[in-house]
């Protein structure tokens, strides 16, 4: 048997050719060092290989592992609980039944092949043991390994799970296996689908498979584009373009895409294929996209769409400024000094979740909702939530908002293992300089204080802003106006300053908005378009606003305790020393009866 340093030196210019993932896995291979390894992440996906003569193929990750990177040479063998026992090569599959009926000549074939897992797995390790010390290289690749071994405590596996773990870990351990050239390669989406006990293993190499990159996305493309004009395009929109826009697909995501454009059919049920009528366009790429990718993230992310941008942003200047110079940094490239998050507080009516979507139309990069997943089987948020990270990592650079975070990621919640588990995975992904200025996090929360310290620190949610209710008559006419664009309301002779003065109470963004909207209302049941001064008016006569004053107050306060400028602070604040601030914190969240 080769040593590891020779067959790293033998087969380096294979290597080297190989994409990342297949580079760590054939040194890996090349070391010696360990025999079980698990492959997870785009499995799924067609991937592609440049070989040395420079012939471009998409190959599926069976094929790949198996041809591509073992050259379908000596003994590789395929195994998934659906399809049983097989073979790369007709040849290596005659000569396993050649052998196992000279031992076993009453079984027939069918068991040899068997699709149970304790019976394949009995088999397969006599055929290891004849085959060893004869210089034969023995692959088994594993598909949808989770199906054997899944993610449950050991107290709850049945029988046949308990055998497939236990028989995998001695198969990684045991001397007699480790010492022969037997390479287990376990195949799965979510690592965390599978058991921690395989893992967690110090014997075990985990290998991840990533979403395709711009080139690789364009080389497909170009591949689709050149086989008999299976991708059509609009006008003015060609492949590299095409590949910049679709980050966060795959491979099959993107056959699919041109699949669906290139069998468009009329009403009539006639297909119009290859037609110019049919082409790839932006509106229909944009729907597309987010289509799959909520689809793919289990209903984990939502795409955050908005035709705003920060002109529509009324008051809290200081944030505002904020939100327009990050946006500069961005134009420029600037990654480098953008924060890692954001925590966007303060009462609620504020705007917070509107400002924060405005800033995303402004730099035009993509937005997503991280959706709550407390509500989901824990097993499957862990899951799920691997993929999503990888979808994020393939997006970028992509904003991700988390509305009403303090519900979300709740520092007084009785967390399970599990949703311990799933916070640790999101808060160290935060934490990634790698992706500053390229995922950028949005926590917003009108209960700050709520929210374990880890996330608010440097290195994550870095950046503190705080937004608050008009305080001057100056800022509510600006605000008046704002929203009335927005809304796309038609005023005549309204006179915003006597508006304002009609308020009588403390007003904020919701509030003003409810107010515009019924006096459109109020004009609509008239037959009439334009709103008059009448009108808005009436509406503040009779409105009444949600009346929550302890609560109101207790989001201010806790707002203003994250404020790390004085400027962001409102001046009724300003002159609150924090151990004051802390005090009336404490009383108010006594009186709502908050622990």
């Amino acid at each position: 048997m080769h040593s590891g340093q020779e067959l790293l030196a033998k087969n380096s210019h294979v290597i080297n050719e190989l994409h990342a993932w297949a580079q760590e896995l054939s040194k890996k291979y090349c070391s010696k060092t360990v025999n079980l390894y698990i492959v997870h992440g785009n499995i799924r996906d067609f991937l592609p290989h440049r070989d040395i003569a420079g012939g471009f193929a998409f190959v599926r990750i069976r094929d790949y592992i198996s041809e591509v990177i073992f050259g379908n040479k000596d003994i590789i063998i395929f195994y998934d609980k659906s399809s049983g026992i097989n073979f790369c090569l007709n040849s290596m599959l005659q000569e396993y039944l050649t052998i196992m009926h000279r031992k076993y000549p009453d079984v027939p074939i069918e068991n040899l092949l068997s699709k149970d897992p304790v019976e394949a797995f009995s088999y397969l390790e006599q055929y290891f043991r004849m085959n060893m010390r004869q210089g034969k290289r023995i692959v088994l690749i594993v598909d949808y390994a989770e199906s054997l071994t899944p993610a449950e405590d050991i107290a709850y596996l049945n029988e046949t799970d308990r055998y497939c773990l236990v028989t995998l870990n001695r198969w990684s351990h045991d001397p007699v296996f480790t010492n022969e050239d037997i390479s287990i390669v376990l195949l799965t989406e979510n690592i965390a689908d599978l058991n921690t006990r395989i893992t967690a293993s110090p014997s075990t190499v985990k290998i991840h498979i990533p979403l395709p990159d711009e080139a690789i996305r364009i080389d497909f493309l170009n591949d689709l584009k050149n086989r008999e004009d299976l991708l059509i395009l609009e006008r003015g929109l060609n492949t590299e373009k095409l590949g910049k826009l679709t980050a966060g697909l795959n491979l099959v995501n993107l056959n699919q895409l041109a699949a669906e454009t290139y069998q468009m059919s009329d009403d009539d049920g006639k297909i119009r294929g290859s037609t110019q009528s049919d082409p790839v366009t932006l509106e229909f790429l944009k729907q597309k996209k987010q289509e799959i990718i909520e689809t793919e993230a289990a209903g984990m992310l939502q795409f955050v769409n908005t035709d705003h941008n920060l002109s529509y942003i009324a008051g809290n200047s200081f944030v505002k400024k904020r939100f327009v110079n990050a946006a500069k940094a961005i134009r420029q490239g600037r990654a480098d000094v953008l924060p890692m998050g954001y925590l966007i507080t303060g009462p609620i009516g504020t705007g917070k979740t509107f400002m924060v979507s405005a800033f995303a139309g402004e730099i035009g990069i993509p937005m997503v909702r991280l959706c709550n997943f407390h509500s989901m089987q824990q097993r499957t948020a862990e899951a799920n939530l691997e993929k999503v990270l990888n979808i994020l990592k393939a997006m970028a650079p992509v904003a991700v908002m988390v509305d009403e975070a303090d519900a979300v990621f709740n520092a007084k919640r009785d967390s399970t293992g599990g949703e311990s588990r799933i916070f640790a995975q999101i808060s160290s992904f935060m934490g990634n300089t790698d992706y500053r200025g390229k995922i950028i996090w949005f926590l917003i929360t009108s209960r700050p204080d709520l929210l374990p310290i880890d996330l608010k620190r440097q290195g994550r949610a870095e950046e503190h802003l705080a937004v608050f209710y008009p305080e001057t008559a100056e800022e509510k006419i600006e605000l008046l106006e704002t929203l009335q664009r927005k809304l796309k309301i038609r005023l005549k002779d309204v006179n915003p300053a006597g508006i304002i003065k009609k308020l009588k109470f403390p007003v904020s963004g919701a509030d003003l908005e409810a107010i515009l909207v019924r006096s459109k209302l109020n004009a609509a049941m008239e037959n009439r378009m334009m709103i008059v001064n009448a009108d808005i008016e009436q509406t503040i006569e009779d409105f009444i606003p949600p009346s929550y004053p302890y609560e109101i107050e207790l989001q201010n306060l806790v707002a203003v305790l994250e404020c790390t400028s004085k400027e962001m602070i409102p001046k009724k604040y300003q002159n609150f020393d924090r151990s004051k601030l802390a005090a009336e914190i404490l009383e108010l969240k006594q009186l709502l009866g908050e622990k």
